[in-house]
């Protein structure tokens, strides 16, 4: 069983107390860290907003640069299976002339 630890993160200026995995502790720093410096950005735009305005409007930026990677790497990965599909094809001719040429010199 994975041990819990509790850790206080500060998002805008407010503290908040979270339990997660020990494991985990760096990456939920990291995303508090994160999503503090979304909310400044969007404060620092001109629009002065609520702090649940900004929550809102933060987790919609990063919910829209998450799935914009994420349809960047299933665009990756859609090429290189392609790719990958394109060199066995390539292989298994090379695969054909050698064994005809084998063939013919005997």
């Amino acid at each position: 069983m994975t041990q819990q630890e509790t850790i206080t993160v500060a998002i805008f200026d407010k503290d908040y107390q979270i339990s997660c995995p020990a494991n985990e502790v760096q990456a939920l720093r990291d995303s508090a860290f994160y999503l503090d410096q979304k909310m400044r950005e969007i404060k620092s735009s001109g629009s002065i907003l609520g702090l649940d305005r900004l929550a809102v409007m933060a987790a919609l930026n990063i919910t829209n640069d998450f799935l914009a990677a994420d349809r960047g790497n299933q665009s990756a990965q859609a090429s290189l299976e392609a790719q990958s599909h394109s060199l066995e094809g390539s292989t298994l001719k090379v695969d054909q002339l050698i064994d005809a040429l084998k063939a013919a010199g005997a």
